[in-house]
């Protein structure tokens, strides 16, 4: 099969790729693009891990090929910090350990920064039923949904 060429901004970055029109986006992500923070958890959608921001709607991106990216704005965890440093959603993670072994890190804090996006104030119910998409098998999920509910105050009310 030909490579496809696509076109699409990554973390803000316009870009020009090709891949094999059969490669998930997962694939070209790590593979092609060198973008290795989005993980492989499962490779069947079902754990999260892979999670990403798809023209601002989560989306895992082991489920999508990458031909598809064209002409999407794509945000994977390396877009969510900024110049000025790890977004509160990251700081927060660290601050609670809500991590261990990080595999499902990344799709969990790209999950929390969607949910925070359109319910600015959640309660945890909501976190929970929004992040029922992520699992993780290390850290319980306590100290992640702690981590959200503190991340979401302080984008409330930064100091």
């Amino acid at each position: 099969m030909s490579k496809v060429q696509v076109t699409t901004s990554i973390n803000g970055e316009e870009m020009e790729f090709l891949c094999e029109p059969q490669q998930t986006l997962l694939e070209v992500l790590r593979e092609t693009l060198s973008r290795t923070g989005t993980k492989e958890g499962c490779a069947t959608g079902d754990c999260g891990a892979c999670s990403v921001l798809v023209d601002d709607r989560l989306v895992c991106a082991c489920l999508m090929l990458g031909v598809e990216a064209e002409g999407h704005e794509i945000t994977t965890i390396e877009g969510i910090a900024t110049d000025d440093g790890l977004h509160p959603l990251q700081q927060k993670f660290l601050e609670h350990a809500a991590l261990q072994c990080g595999i499902c890190t990344p799709g969990l804090i790209v999950a929390a920064k969607s949910l925070l996006e359109k319910h600015p104030d959640p309660d945890e119910t909501t976190i929970r039923y929004w992040l029922a998409g992520n699992l993780c098998r290390c850290t319980g999920y306590d100290k992640i949904i702690r981590a959200v509910q503190d991340a979401a105050k302080e984008l409330a009310h930064p100091a």
